[in-house]
């Protein structure tokens, strides 16, 4: 059971971290530029919000068509907007009702009142990233393995 946890987690890395570093540097970038472009903490909650959603999503919805694409080549088979529906169907039941939550309530607020409470906005910032990822992320693997048994065969 060790054995299998840990390839999980090896998965899970490799599916989410890379991701996860690009988001980082989006929410950062995006949080303290329009803070310092408006003067505003909603503004700059709500940019680190979703710079870090854009560059999260697109790099993980273009890495799964990229690797559905290869594994349809491998087969002798082509890519079609069938499959490229069914990539979009899988991702929305893995990330779906955790994002909706994360993007709309949970990570806003994180990212409006910890830079109020903390005098650092960067490390408000990183904080408040670091809480709301833990809060996305325990919906998300559970959705990833159910969506992986049932939604990833595009074949």
């Amino acid at each position: 059971m060790l054995e299998s946890m840990t390839a999980k987690m090896k998965e899970w890395l490799k599916r989410y971290l890379p991701a996860e570093l690009l988001s980082t540097g989006a929410t950062l970038g995006g949080g303290v530029i329009a803070y310092r472009i408006w003067n505003n903490a909603v503004a700059a909650a709500l940019v680190a919000t979703w710079a870090g959603n854009l560059l999260y999503f697109g790099y993980i919805l273009l890495n799964d068509i990229h690797g559905t694409k290869k594994a349809l080549n491998a087969d002798n088979k082509g890519y079609n907007i069938i499959t490229f529906l069914k990539n979009i169907r899988a991702f929305v039941v893995e990330f779906g009702i955790a994002e909706v939550l994360d993007s709309f309530l949970i990570r806003p607020l994180l990212m409006y009142y910890l830079p109020l409470l903390i005098d650092n906005l960067v490390a408000a910032l990183l904080l408040a990233k670091f809480i709301a990822d833990i809060t996305f992320y325990i919906p998300v693997t559970l959705s990833y393995e159910f969506a992986k048994k049932r939604f990833r065969n595009f074949s």
